[in-house]
């Protein structure tokens, strides 16, 4: 899709602590096999990784719920009480398979989404501030048309706020809701079946 290794590296040390890829390593004999094995991301290990990646479609979170251990991790979290495999799940073999991720509100540890809201209501510089990362981020990923899938209400209301008129939103149930990855996935295509 027109990213080149150097590109990708440089996206790798500059977002790598808040961003990744919608592409994970395979499945195993549990639903959260493998989904925190971040080989994929490995030049080496995976030949293919720059024709996956697909810049154009940007999909986004609210905020981290917990530190980014390794470049790449977000979304990529294999901790029992992570539901990122339903993502993996719920994406793989479609056209957003490869897209950018990334959250809205970077560096902003909470797993409560209201208190994240209740934050941003009471410090608007730093919400604005965010927006103008994200704005950036978007330029340093080379991104064209760009298609945004928010997860939730949280990360949707943000960027409808400041960008309904320059990007097309698409909101998707967040992957963390008390749902099955069978009933993730079919919600995801549905909703985003008429996308590319």
């Amino acid at each position: 899709m027109g990213l080149s290794k150097k590109n990708f590296l440089e996206i790798r040390s500059k977002y790598g602590h808040c961003s990744s890829w919608a592409i994970w390593a395979d499945g195993g004999p549990k639903p959260k096999s493998n989904v925190g094995d971040l080989a994929v991301f490995d030049f080496e290990k995976n030949n293919q990784l720059l024709s996956q990646l697909n810049p154009n479609v940007v999909m986004v979170g609210l905020n981290i719920s917990r530190r980014i251990e390794a470049p790449f991790g977000n979304f990529h979290d294999s901790k029992p009480q992570s539901q990122d495999y339903k993502l993996r799940h719920a994406i793989k073999d479609t056209p957003f398979y490869g897209a950018y991720m990334t959250d809205i509100i970077k560096d902003f540890e909470q797993k409560i989404s209201g208190q994240v809201s209740r934050y941003l209501k009471e410090n608007k510089d730093f919400e604005r501030q965010n927006i103008s990362l994200f704005e950036q981020e978007l330029m340093d990923i080379n991104s064209k048309n760009t298609l945004i899938i928010a997860f939730g209400n949280g990360s949707f209301e943000i960027l409808d706020r400041y960008f309904q008129k320059k990007f097309k939103i698409i909101k998707v149930p967040h992957y963390s809701n008390h749902i099955s990855q069978e009933n993730y996935r079919a919600s995801i295509i549905e909703i985003l079946g008429g996308q590319k």
